[in-house]
């Protein structure tokens, strides 16, 4: 696992913004990570289909991990502090989710699907053939909910590494009324994080092929949203 180096694992300068809009974006990073942490810390984890992540580090390569951004509060904890490279949009709310987000380790790289997108993307395979695993809220930063995008299918074709999908499942929780309907957890719950299997992208792969991987990672998320559904209901 490579350590965190350069200007993606720092907080980047507030300078383009009035101070009052500073002192917000600071706080509001900092609360974030408190929220985000204690709630973490009160949630009982257990996993399925570890072995996918297992298999992917022992091959040498680093995962593309992919999930829905609903889920992206106890996803954020329980894969801290691993390197992990992501999008943060280029906005006022993404400089306090990107200040978020490093203080668990993670690397912000600046961009969107709609705004700075395609140079983020080509930042993405950089950091990911230098060794360091990549993150999708695939349906983020604005939706449509439960959509996958080309981003991650773009990135695991480019770098060779395999998307690996997964999901958290809170037992209980309530939803914020967003667009994604943002899940928080309940103190003290129970949550299931299932790993799935991973999808591979040939280096070759034609525009026909990629389409077809992209139906497969929506599949397979819909899948692991349903399979965590299942395990809530029935517990």
């Amino acid at each position: 696992m490579q350590k965190p180096f350069g200007k993606h694992f720092s907080f980047a300068p507030l300078t383009k913004y009035s101070w009052q809009r500073r002192l917000v974006i600071r706080f509001a990073g900092l609360a974030g990570y408190v929220l985000t942490a204690l709630l973490g810390r009160l949630t009982r984890f257990e996993v399925e289909g570890w072995e996918h992540l297992e298999g992917i580090l022992a091959a040498g390569q680093q995962p593309v991990l992919v999930f829905w951004h609903d889920r992206i509060l106890l996803a954020t904890y329980y894969f801290r502090h691993r390197s992990i490279v992501v999008l943060s949009s280029k906005s006022f709310d993404g400089d306090y989710t990107a200040r978020l987000i490093q203080r668990f380790g993670f690397g912000a790289i600046r961009g969107s699907s709609s705004r700075g997108g395609s140079g983020a993307i080509v930042e993405m395979i950089k950091m990911g053939r230098n060794g360091y695993p990549a993150g999708f809220t695939v349906d983020g930063p604005r939706g449509p909910r439960y959509q996958v995008k080309t981003g991650p299918v773009l990135v695991a074709k480019k770098t060779g590494n395999p998307m690996l999908p997964f999901m958290v499942e809170a037992r209980k929780y309530s939803a914020l009324q967003s667009w994604d309907r943002l899940q928080i957890p309940w103190p003290f719950t129970h949550a299931k994080v299932i790993v799935g299997n991973p999808i591979y992208v040939d280096s070759k792969a034609d525009d026909s092929e990629m389409e077809r991987k992209l139906a497969e990672l929506q599949n397979a998320l819909d899948d692991l949203v349903e399979r965590g559904r299942t395990w809530r209901e029935g517990s």
